[in-house]
């Protein structure tokens, strides 16, 4: 009786530190960056450049103009994802359109909340994008999760920017 007793004080609280975890982190925060050796005219362009998103997020099944302003700031878009076999609908806003510099993107796929911060500087014609991005999500179940998700994020994150490091220089 002891060991059931013990067994299930550990087991109450992992998920008492579980669901804390959501009341206490509110969204989850990381970075990624890559360096492209081309000018940073060519990598704002071709990274801006919607039909060349499939060649560096393999996962995009589809990717649709719902509203395009001039200047890109407020220009809205519907992306269809495959993940891992299901398919995703997503709406993409742009935030902040500044060439050459910025882009801030802001994301709403099912019920996860994400914005990228993408800064780009260079450096004797080297070009490095910095991704800032932020995770939060409209579920309490879901931001209890997110917090321990937050490498998975990264390192797919990270991987997307060396596959367009990768189409970039070839372009």
């Amino acid at each position: 009786m002891k060991t059931i007793k013990i067994i299930l004080g550990i087991i109450t609280a992992f998920v008492l530190a579980f669901l804390l975890t959501g009341l206490i982190v509110k969204q989850t925060n990381y970075s990624a960056k890559v360096s492209v050796n081309k000018s940073i005219e060519d990598v704002f362009k071709t990274f801006n450049n919607s039909e060349n998103i499939k060649n560096w997020i393999p996962e995009v099944k589809s990717f649709e103009v719902v509203n395009n302003n001039p200047g890109k700031t407020g220009s809205v878009y519907k992306i269809v994802v495959d993940n891992q076999g299901q398919e995703i609908t997503m709406t993409e806003k742009v935030m902040a359109y500044v060439p050459n510099e910025k882009v801030t993107l802001f994301f709403d796929a099912e019920g996860m909340l994400k914005k990228d911060d993408y800064l780009f500087t260079e450096k004797d014609g080297v070009t490095t994008i910095t991704l800032n991005a932020s995770c939060q999500s409209e579920s309490y179940i879901m931001a209890c999760v997110f917090p321990y998700f937050k490498g998975t994020f990264r390192d797919q994150d990270q991987s997307y920017l060396d596959n367009f490091k990768a189409f970039a220089e070839k372009q």
